[in-house]
This record gives C-alpha cells, structure tokens and sequence, in this order.
C-alpha cells in the first residue's frame, strides 16, 4: 500500500518564512556529492560560472523574480544539473527564494537530488486535481532556501497535464507566493517529446542545455528552432553529465 498521501503537506509562505521549510541544510561535502554548488566550496569557478549566469538571468527581468524554463537537447545533456545549481546559485542571495518544478513527468529525478521524499504529493497529483492546495506539492530541501514541487506519479502522456489551466494556476500561485520568487521549470529534453514546445509558453524566459561534446551543432540549433525564439535567453554548453 501506497504512502503518498501520509506525506505532510507544507504551507508555501510556511516554507519560505523557515528558509528552507525546517530540512536540515546539506553541509558543503553533502552538497558536493550531490553535485550542487555552494558558497565556501574548495574550487569555486562552478559556483561562480552559476552566480555569472543567475546574474545575466535576473538583469532580463530587472532583478525581480521570474518564471524560467530549463531544456535540455538530449537526455544525458544536464538540464536538471543545471536547474538545480541555477536554483542554488540565485538562493544564495537569502532575500531569494527559488521554487524548482519537475516536469520530467516520465522519468524525474530532482527530488532524489535534494532530498524528497519520492512519496510526497507532487506535480502529477495537483494536476489531476487529488489535491486542491497547491502548498500541498511544495516540499523543502536540503537546499536552502530551494524548495521542490516533484513530479510525483510518473505519466506518458504529459502533454495535456502540462498544458492544462491547472499547470497555469499552479504557476501563478507559486509567483504569488512572494514577491523575490523564482520559478525553475525542470524540462524534459526537447529531442524526447513535445513537452518543451509546451512549457516554453509558460515561462518569461527559456535556456537550452547542449552537452559540450556531446550535442552536434545541427542537434542544438534543431532544438532552438523548438522553442519560443523570443523568450530564448541563449545556450547553457554544459560539461558535467546529468
């Protein structure tokens, strides 16, 4: 028999108020193991490549919080590697908040990443409307001042769910949340279904992951073609497998 619904759901300005929702913050070793940068890390230049990018990020939207979406080309190129340092690297200022939203509805993984419980409510769940509270699906981290909407119960066809009003209230209400939210939309590749083309509606800016060596020129600018090219802040060549 299923736990799911044991999970204890989190308010989201409960979340925000306790930085982090009360989860013990990951020590810099445990953050390094799980790949995520941190501010007193011995090689600092991966958490100074995402400080460059929060920064170039943020300037679009004049330092206020956004909606963004993160894409990779191809599975194996690092979308969800840089969803999640992007999401540190901007929590790093601590008047921040950053909410990540798993969207790899048929194979996600953030929440292992930062410390979920792959029994909490998640995305799946609000959509399919078992739970009406959207701070029901919003769950801390090992993060601080990160917090996750995980996928939940995994589904092929993700298209309609994503593209559904429920996605777009769930959205807006994550916003509303406070006022130096950001919202990270962790995507699944663009080479792997259409829910990219999908998502990139929903976001005020998009990046595009290549994995550097990996993903050939043709295959990068095929994905950029996917996307809404005027939302399309630019191309993340990332060097770490996902």
């Amino acid at each position: 028999m299923s736990n799911r619904h044991q999970v204890e759901p989190q308010s989201v300005n409960q979340a925000l108020i306790q930085r982090g929702g009360g989860q013990t913050a990951y020590t810099g070793s445990q953050l390094e193991a799980r790949r995520i940068v941190g501010h007193d890390m011995a090689d600092s230049r991966p958490a100074d490549a995402f400080r460059d990018l929060r920064t170039q990020l943020l300037a679009r939207v004049g330092g206020n919080g956004l909606t963004l979406l993160v894409v990779p080309v191809a599975h194996g190129s690092g979308g969800s590697f840089v969803s999640t340092n992007l999401a540190s690297a901007i929590a790093f200022d601590e008047r921040r908040t950053v909410i990540l939203v798993d969207c790899c509805l048929r194979a996600p993984m953030l929440h292992k990443r930062v410390g979920v419980s792959g029994d909490a409510f998640g995305l799946v769940d609000f959509l399919e409307g078992r739970v009406d509270r959207v701070e029901q699906v919003v769950h801390a981290t090992g993060v601080p001042r990160v917090l996750l909407v995980p996928a939940g119960p995994r589904r092929e066809a993700s298209g309609d769910l994503l593209g559904s009003a429920r996605m777009r209230l769930l959205l807006d209400s994550l916003r509303g949340a406070s006022g130096n939210v950001t919202v990270i939309l962790d995507a699944p590749a663009v080479a792997a279904s259409p829910d990219a083309r999908i998502l990139s509606g929903l976001a005020e800016l998009s990046v595009l992951v290549a994995g550097y060596g990996r993903d050939t020129p043709n295959a990068v600018k095929e994905s950029t073609n996917v996307l809404d090219r005027v939302r399309l802040a630019g191309v993340v060549f990332n060097r770490v497998p996902a």
